[in-house]
């Protein structure tokens, strides 16, 4: 079933739609650094020399879903366990933002500044080449974001669900959400998410919007040993 490729969306991202940012060692794969740090792989014989590979391109890193084998020059640093949600049927919700398609080498200079700001570490300077990004400004400052990430031929994720500290509150995040994922849904495809499962607040707002808890799953975060 076309469902259980969300059980190792990094692996069918980069199988699939993302194929042309793969980088590929031995059975693992990930996305070239400059677009995403995250990998996965189907089978873990020989993955550890792909890691230690990768490591040489990037110091921080993830595997999605299975734990990974490393070896002494990879260090596995800690689990982000996240819920994965996901989106069956359109928003019920009325957009009265103005919502911009940001497309231009400004606009991604703003978003990058913007997502880093708010969760630094997971936004590469090609992020914004994966998806579509959408944002919301006032007064000439974009303040709320939204956009793709990984994207696969049946879904796609949303991902840099980002509100600036100053604006929240104020139902950007819902519209922007809703933006995303109606042009998700005209593609025929399914929009889902990845959220700390300890981020309580993130996760009601999603439930409310009628996302729904498929499973949780783990993003691990690997390093260069510095011993």
């Amino acid at each position: 079933m076309e469902s259980n490729k969300l059980d190792n969306p990094t692996w069918y991202s980069l199988n699939e739609t993302h194929k042309d940012f793969v980088v590929e060692y031995e059975g693992i794969k990930f996305y070239h650094p400059d677009y995403c740090p995250f990998g996965g792989y189907l089978y873990s014989d020989k993955i550890a020399k792909g890691i230690e590979t990768y490591a040489s391109l990037t110091n921080n890193f993830f595997v999605v879903a299975n734990k990974p084998n490393s070896n002494d020059i990879v260090q596995l640093n800690n689990e982000l366990v996240c819920n994965q949600m996901i989106l069956d049927k359109q928003i019920n919700l009325e957009i009265n933002e103005h919502i911009v398609e940001l497309q231009t080498e400004i606009h991604k200079v703003e978003l990058f500044n913007l997502v880093n700001l708010v969760q630094p570490g997971y936004f590469k300077n090609k992020t914004s080449d994966l998806g579509n990004y959408y944002g919301v400004y006032k007064d000439g400052k974009l303040v709320a974001v939204t956009g793709e990430r990984m994207k696969m031929n049946a879904y796609t994720e949303l991902s840099a669900i980002v509100t600036h500290p100053d604006f929240t509150g104020k139902g950007y995040a819902k519209q922007l959400i809703k933006f995303a994922s109606d042009k998700i849904f005209n593609e025929q495809k399914i929009p889902y998410l990845h959220v700390a499962n300890t981020n309580i607040g993130a996760i009601k707002l999603y439930e409310k919007l009628g996302f729904q808890t498929r499973r949780e799953i783990s993003f691990w975060n690997l390093s260069i040993n510095e011993k």
